[in-house]
């Protein structure tokens, strides 16, 4: 097969082409000679990336496809399916990493050269790496098929480095297919690995992709174990981590409860993030099973049978942290082995992550930081700690350096002498004796004192003097209203025509250079403004992902646009965001100043009917399509004078914002120093 079997859809050819995928379908009826579909169905047809190319560079609309695209693309439309399409990939790239002259000697030559050779060079190298055959070497005809692939997935390497390449093709696999995978989000993941501390030998026996593991400090002589009942996922864990870190990698495809492949290990960390609510974990079978030394789990407690697992794994003095549900930590099936668990000092913590943390994301998850005991404590007791309780108050995401720092200082006393500092609101060292009720509920948010009210009746003084200011400030930033026009009678005239102004387009206006248009979403940054910060105006918070691309930097004076949500806003970039990378769902226009006033832009952008007819409603979120938004044709001088209103609405907008968020802090702030008794009722 040749590289003419790599399949790509519209909405790959829109990518490669830089358009909507409207302007695909628009091609495909006024283009004879367009590609005809080679797969797919009626409805999602699929076309010979080959022939796609080359129709593009005939007709004058791509000079040529960016190799990471193009990777990208022949990876995606893979006839043996994207997963196997990566694990080829990462068997090379493991191979461009240990051994690039093996490589060299075999790709020097044809397809059929390159696949002859492969296969004694990929065992070599995989066998010294992962000593078991996790990953499977695939045979002649099937390197044969993918030597395209191969050979750019080894360019991109040149340009990225190997580590860098495969997490750009993995990072974009895991963003195309979101529902197929349960993540685990870098913030959550590194906060647990800080929590279990540097380790020689560590096992999650629930790796999926190895984001875990991958979080795991580095320490001489490091063993990492990884099991997944997904073969495929086992792979992809092996091949990961061998790129990214020295350390020896075993990782085992098959259900860890019912046939675990590290029955025999002792390690000094177990990180886990198991899979909720499963009905069919193997209660059954499992009754007699020695792990259950805490009790047998309910059917229903999935949960605490991977908390045991984690602990029978753990040598003497070892530590577990695992990602749990917050039912995990109250229901009344699961409350004897909770119980059994902290008399005997095995659990150590349980911490509240914000809202939003790890799918899913629609609760707040906890960590179980555990330890499997030496010898049972004589007063035991246990860290309650609400992470959330660090979140700024103007969002609901998470600021993941301050729960970060908020967890840590609380978790690391703790862990020296067995107690830790009361901080209301945050953190509470509890003893065992407090939580050995009838319910047995571990839920910190039970345990935890009330943060302060308001700093008291003296703080809540001031904050009514700042939203006494702010309200004045408000009432002052009122935009002013032209009075009604009358007729020679004094009756008024009603409402005003609207105006019949030329338009144009945000796609007009790029393809006619008076702006740019960027999408965001890839490259690792510090500083990510999120479609949620351009929502609440509020400063970047976000994070991405480490995918090999170079993010998108705001810069002042830019329009950003959310696209998703039916919402007419845009924001214009000031000093203070600026430097900042552009996260998903937003749509970055940068205006040429000589031809376009930014304010201008971004407030006829904001218009209501704007909104509603570039609007797709095919599907239960609405998606905006930027390129149809519509402005009138206006002279510069023009343009400014009405930039110069929208952004006194804009200075209007945020006082609003500033004082309702005031107006909540002190009305919460009254209730809780009202029934707390910190503040009088005279």
């Amino acid at each position: 097969m040749e590289d003419n079997g790599t399949e790509v859809t519209a909405a790959g050819i829109a990518r490669l082409a830089g358009v909507g995928r409207a302007a695909v379908s628009n091609w495909r009826r006024r283009h004879p000679d367009f590609p005809r579909p080679v797969g797919g169905t009626e409805t999602s047809p699929s076309f010979a990336l080959t022939e796609v190319e080359d129709w593009l560079r005939r007709q004058g609309k791509l000079a040529e496809v960016p190799l990471r695209e193009r990777v990208w693309q022949q990876l995606a439309g893979h006839p043996e399916g994207p997963l196997t399409a990566l694990v080829q990939a990462g068997c090379v790239l493991v191979l461009v990493h240990d051994r690039p002259g093996a490589w060299k000697e075999a790709s020097d030559g044809s397809d059929a050269h390159l696949a002859e050779l492969l296969p004694t060079a990929l065992e070599q190298v995989l066998t010294v790496r992962f000593g078991a055959p996790v990953v499977p070497v695939p045979d002649a005809e099937r390197l044969r098929a993918s030597a395209p692939l191969l050979r750019g997935v080894a360019e991109l390497a040149a340009e990225l480095g190997a580590p860098g390449a495969y997490e750009f093709l993995l990072g974009r696999h895991l963003d195309a297919n979101p529902r197929q995978y349960t993540l685990t989000p870098g913030g959550p993941a590194a906060l647990m690995a800080d929590l279990a501390g540097p380790a020689r030998t560590v096992l999650d026996p629930a790796c999926g992709t190895g984001a875990l593991l991958r979080a795991v400090a580095p320490v001489p002589d490091q063993r990492l174990h990884g099991q997944d009942s997904d073969p495929g996922l086992a792979a992809l864990t092996a091949l990961r981590l061998a790129l990214h870190t020295g350390a020896a990698v075993r990782t085992a495809a098959g259900d860890s409860l019912r046939a675990d492949a590290f029955d025999t290990l002792r390690a000094d960390v177990v990180l886990c993030h198991p899979p909720f609510n499963e009905r069919n974990w193997g209660h059954d079978e499992l009754a007699y099973d020695p792990r259950w030394e805490y009790g047998f789990p309910a059917r229903t407690e999935s949960e605490l049978a991977w908390v045991q697992h984690a602990l029978a794994r753990l040598r003497d003095g070892g530590t577990a942290v695992l990602l749990m549900p917050p039912a995990a930590a109250s229901r009344r099936s699961g409350r004897r082995i909770r119980a059994d668990l902290l008399r005997r000092g095995a659990l150590r913590a349980v911490i509240a992550l914000p809202a939003g943390a790890a799918p899913p994301y629609n609760i707040p998850l906890h960590l179980w930081v555990l330890c499997r005991p030496e010898r049972a404590p004589a007063h035991p007791e246990l860290l309650v700690a609400d992470g959330g309780a660090a979140v700024a108050e103007a969002r609901g995401d998470s600021d993941w350096e301050s729960v970060r720092t908020a967890v840590l200082d609380a978790w690391r006393p703790f862990a020296r002498g067995g107690s830790a500092p009361e901080v209301p609101g945050v953190s509470r060292s509890v003893p065992v004796i407090e939580l050995l009720d009838d319910d047995v509920d571990l839920a910190p948010a039970r345990h935890l004192p009330p943060p302060a009210a308001g700093g008291g009746a003296e703080e809540l003084t001031a904050l009514s003097a700042r939203l006494g200011e702010t309200l004045r400030r408000t009432a002052e930033l009122s935009p002013p209203f032209p009075a009604p026009s009358s007729g020679s009678d004094g009756a008024p005239l009603g409402t005003a025509e609207p105006a019949r102004w030329s338009l144009t387009t945000v796609g007009e206006l790029a393809r006619g250079g008076a702006l740019v248009l960027r999408t965001g979403g890839n490259g690792p940054s510090a500083r990510v403004l999120t479609d949620h910060d351009v929502l609440a105006g509020s400063p970047p918070s976000g994070t991405l992902p480490a995918v090999g691309e170079e993010p998108v930097l705001v810069e002042e004076g830019d329009v950003v646009v959310p696209v998703l949500g039916g919402g007419a806003v845009a924001r214009v970039i000031d000093r203070a965001t600026a430097g900042a990378a552009l996260g998903r769902n937003l749509t970055l226009l940068r205006p040429d100043p000589a031809a376009l006033d930014p304010w201008f832009l971004a407030g006829f952008l904001h218009g209501t009917a704007n909104n509603r007819q570039a609007s797709s409603y095919a599907s239960t979120a609405t998606r905006l399509d930027v390129r149809r938004l519509q402005l009138p044709r206006l002279p510069l001088d023009r343009q400014r004078r009405y930039g110069e209103r929208f952004r006194a609405l804009a200075s209007f907008e945020e006082a609003l914002r500033l004082a309702g968020r005031l107006g909540e802090q002190l009305v919460r702030g009254l209730y809780d120093g009202l029934t707390d008794g910190t503040v009088a009722p005279d």
